[in-house]
């Protein structure tokens, strides 16, 4: 849809600060996208955004529901794992399965169908369904040795869940593995490794800090490795849509303010976005 030049302007620097503080300050980027969905609620990219700010906050059904309503404006099934990952965030395993039978599968790309492996595989350890999640995972893209985006998640996620049916030796090879593919440091695979070898890591800063009294020690938080896992992939993929997009909807106004100086609104904005990740 088209939107007025300055309205345009302000909904793109909105996506920009969701792009900006996803990674480091997701309520921030959850509040940036907010402003946005209030300016261009019918912005298919800006419902898509606000999904991810959301998701990254926890904030699962919210963020199911702007999938579901960015899906509905696009016809695009790129959103169907985040989706069924969203539906595990509620704890909804079962549902998350059935969406990763469903026939949308079948039209992902190569990158969406490993997302929804690994949340299927989620879905099943969440099911207690241990030994089915690494019968879930091997595939011919984990037995590839070519290097992908995602194959460092997809390694890492092999390796938690042989860990998690008591295969170490296993494990630690697939942790290694998942090391060598990961460049842009997605996963903590080599702590994982150093966890495995019996190597324990001292931060020197945070010792002088608790010597000098000016630190208290903080609290251990427990994860869900596997969730943590897939909402990586989804963070990156928020941060590309939101870069995106905030350019698409800036490009509509100023097409939109060209046009009626002719006479006539032309600006179409197109709201799809290529990625995805893994919830629904």
């Amino acid at each position: 849809m088209s939107l007025p030049k300055t309205l345009a302007e302000d909904v793109a620097k909105n996506l920009v600060m969701v792009a900006k503080l996803l990674d480091e300050e997701p309520e921030r980027a959850y509040g940036y996208s907010r402003v946005a969905l209030r300016l261009a609620s019918r912005v298919a990219a800006v419902r898509e955004a606000a999904g991810f700010a959301a998701y990254a906050v926890g904030k699962y059904s919210e963020a199911l529901a702007e999938f579901r309503a960015s899906r509905r404006m696009t016809g695009s099934v790129e959103l169907w794992p985040v989706m069924a990952d969203c539906e595990r965030g509620l704890g909804r395993p079962e549902k998350a399965m059935a969406m990763a039978g469903e026939p949308e599968v079948a039209k992902l790309d190569k990158a969406g169908q490993v997302e929804m492996r690994l949340v299927a595989a989620g879905a099943r350890r969440d099911m207690g369904q241990a030994e089915a999640a690494v019968v879930t995972l091997q595939s011919p893209e984990l037995a590839s040795n070519a290097v992908h985006p995602w194959t460092a998640r997809l390694r890492y996620a092999y390796a938690d869940a042989l860990l998690a049916v008591g295969r170490e030796a296993e494990a630690r090879d697939w942790f290694a593995k998942a090391l060598e593919a990961d460049q842009g440091g997605t996963t903590d695979a080599s702590d994982r490794l150093a966890e495995l070898d019996g190597v324990e890591f001292t931060d020197a800063l945070d010792e002088t800090a608790d010597d000098e009294g000016d630190v208290e020690p903080a609290a251990a938080k427990a994860e869900d490795r596997d969730a943590a896992d897939a909402g990586a992939g989804v963070v990156d993929a928020a941060v590309d849509v939101a870069d995106e997009d905030a350019g698409e909807v800036a490009e509509a106004g100023r097409e939109s303010d060209e046009a009626r100086a002719d006479g006539a609104d032309e600006a179409r904005r197109d709201g799809a976005e290529d990625g995805e990740p893994g919830k629904g």
